[in-house]
């Protein structure tokens, strides 16, 4: 990935946009009470206000009465949420308001205002019976940005792709002599030379990637993937070869034949890989899994899975990477004992809600009082930085993702060093009893 921490910050910005996607689609009210704004970049507050003093002028003519209050209540909370904003921000504005119908069919008024975490290119005003989040499925789309390089006998182009945008970084010419069967006695020395040639042609264009694919302030690389493509078996020798730069070498996603070099091997590079490219997300879950799995099948002792062992490998900081599914359906509660004041944090799934008994203390029956619930996913990502580790989303849609929910509980880390679960719990079993609670 590219720059780690700022990719992980995107990932938990993509899967907050998810989650919220999600909950605006299911909300429904009654009437036309639910308003969808949505201001581009650049925009102007003073245009969108006068409009809403319009459609407020348009919805007192509103024949019914409730229908009428709703529509003029949601405008009217528009318009206060919009007085907070002098300026529309950098990326734009995005701003749902209304009054939605719950679960149990009770009224309930809602509004939602954020800045998206990139330039959104849309405009929007609907109000309807229910909230219109179809514009804010283009901040979903990948932005990330692809290597190419295009190596053949005759030289080598570096370029990037990036959604639609193609740019060559550089390209130069080489002249490899060839190979013929003349010269007698010097006919080793020749094909020495030509090998040199050749050898000195791979550690130039290894040296050069390192340059443009790697970002001198983080030390890491600046795409998401590279392609290797050329005529020649040049481009397999650049890939296997030791001067090629490790951190680049793991991200190599394919390496692909074309019949030319230069621009014209470039675009061809680029329609091979595609099919490769629309599922890069794919292909960097499958080997994130991979790798974790690698390490349980090696038995390194360097995985932990499950919740209540990831959080104290967690809270040890032994924690390198956190692996968690995206629709982990899993609330924090933070319970304080109504007899002795302690405060308790258990983990509960949607069953274990209904299950009165994880309110009350075991052997005393006391009591727990919810002091705060809170997703744990969504206290993974207002925490996870605090542990030190990376923090990535995974689905269930690739295999190797399903298993990990299915088997795994869909949670894990892969650890920076080795820690036997086994003795930990035995500890927390034994001396440090309640250890569970401190955290």
């Amino acid at each position: 990935m590219a720059d780690s921490g700022g990719e992980t910050d995107k990932n938990i910005e993509i899967w907050k946009i998810k989650k919220l996607i999600k909950a605006l689609e299911s909300a429904r009210g009654n009437g036309t009470s639910m308003i969808s704004l949505i201001m581009p970049p650049r925009d102007q507050v003073s245009r969108v206000t006068k409009m809403l003093g319009d459609e407020f002028g348009t919805a007192s003519n509103i024949k019914n009465r409730v229908n009428r209050q709703s529509v003029l209540g949601a405008i009217t909370s528009a318009q206060q949420r919009l007085k907070l904003y002098n300026k529309v921000p950098p990326n734009g504005l995005v701003l749902y308001t209304g009054t939605i119908v719950t679960d149990d069919g009770k009224e309930k008024k809602v509004t939602i205002d954020f800045e998206p975490f990139k330039p959104i290119n849309a405009s929007l005003y609907l109000c309807d019976n229910k909230f219109h989040t179809e514009a804010l499925n283009e901040l979903l789309e990948s932005d990330d940005k692809f290597g190419f390089i295009i190596m053949d006998g005759n030289g080598t182009l570096f370029g990037t792709l990036s959604g639609n945008t193609r740019e060559v970084l550089h390209k130069f010419t080489v002249d490899l002599p060839k190979k013929h069967g003349r010269g007698g006695q010097s006919a080793l020395r020749f094909a020495r030379l030509r090998m040199e040639k050749r050898h000195n042609y791979v550690r130039k264009t290894a040296e050069l990637a390192t340059q443009f694919y790697i970002n001198p302030a983080t030390s890491q690389p600046n795409v998401s993937g590279l392609i290797l493509a050329g005529s020649a078996d040049f481009k397999t020798e650049l890939s296997q070869s030791d001067m090629f730069d490790p951190r680049l070498q793991t991200k190599v996603l394919n390496v692909v034949d074309v019949s030319y070099g230069g621009d014209n091997g470039f675009n061809q590079a680029i329609e091979l890989s595609a099919e490769i490219l629309a599922n890069v997300k794919f292909i960097q879950e499958k080997r994130l899994i991979g790798k974790y799995f690698d390490e349980i099948s090696q038995d390194t002792g360097k995985y932990v899975f499950g919740i209540d062992d990831t959080l104290k490998a967690l809270e040890m900081g032994a924690v390198e990477t956190l692996i968690v599914w995206e629709n982990l359906d899993t609330n924090r509660y933070v319970l304080k004992n109504a007899v002795t004041g302690e405060l308790v944090i258990k983990h509960l799934s949607k069953e274990q809600e209904t299950d009165q008994s994880n309110f009350r203390e075991a052997e005393t029956q006391a009591e727990l009082e919810v002091q705060e619930k809170l997703s744990l996913l969504e206290w993974f990502a207002n925490e996870y930085k605090r542990f030190g580790c990376t923090l990535e989303f995974v689905t269930n849609k690739s295999q190797e993702g399903s298993q990990f929910c299915r088997g795994f509980g869909g949670i894990g880390g892969i650890l920076r060093y080795q820690l036997d679960m086994r003795t930990f719990d035995e500890l927390s079993d034994g001396d440090y009893d309640g250890y569970d609670e401190d955290y």
